[in-house]
């Protein structure tokens, strides 16, 4: 029995960390040890016309083993949610690159749509495992959208702990046990 299963059941599994950290690869190696079919939903755009970015969606595709099947769902996560196969486990990579589709929302949107995406998790019949970015671990975005980019991700993410789980943070190639090795915060 796989590491997801154990912890996760039919839930969420979080499994966060800064760029390059490794996150991506973690979450990969949670899903294939479930014997479960894995549903891949990515979230990035596709952005055919930027190289760098290209670069680093084929790397992620050539770990993919053959039988994953892929979602390219950018910013329209909640309605994959909604279709994905009760019998498939979901990785979900990133949540960072899906709200990036929605940081021109104004507050009272964002709201909506990020509740909207909280209900289509807790609706949704396959288990998730979702990859998400840390930011502002000391560098203030010196843009409004870098600062609001940070703040929403932040918040999201407190709101998606407490529906997890497991937890993990995955920095410098090592993965944490964050529901082993952690205490809640208390009043968040």
């Amino acid at each position: 029995m796989g590491v997801v299963e154990q912890r996760a059941g039919a839930g969420l599994t979080l499994v966060s960390g800064p760029s390059r950290s490794g996150k991506s690869r973690w979450a990969e190696h949670l899903v294939v040890g479930t014997g479960r079919p894995v549903l891949y939903v990515a979230t990035g755009a596709l952005a055919p016309d930027d190289p760098a970015w290209q670069q680093r969606l084929q790397l992620h595709q050539s770990r993919r083993p053959g039988h994953w099947i892929t979602w390219e769902v950018e910013g329209e996560l909640e309605s994959a949610l909604g279709r994905a196969p009760a019998d498939h486990l979901l990785l979900i990579d990133s949540l960072g690159t899906w709200l990036a589709h929605h940081l021109d929302l104004d507050t009272e949107a964002w709201e909506r749509r990020q509740l909207g995406l909280l209900e289509a998790l807790l609706s949704c019949c396959a288990p998730q495992v979702i990859v998400t970015e840390e930011t502002g671990w000391g560098v203030v975005p010196p843009t409004v959208i870098g600062g609001r980019f940070r703040d929403r991700l932040g918040g999201l993410q407190q709101r998606l702990q407490p529906l997890a789980q497991a937890s993990w943070l995955v920095i410098q190639g090592r993965a944490l046990d964050l529901h082993a090795l952690s205490q809640p915060v208390p009043g968040l």
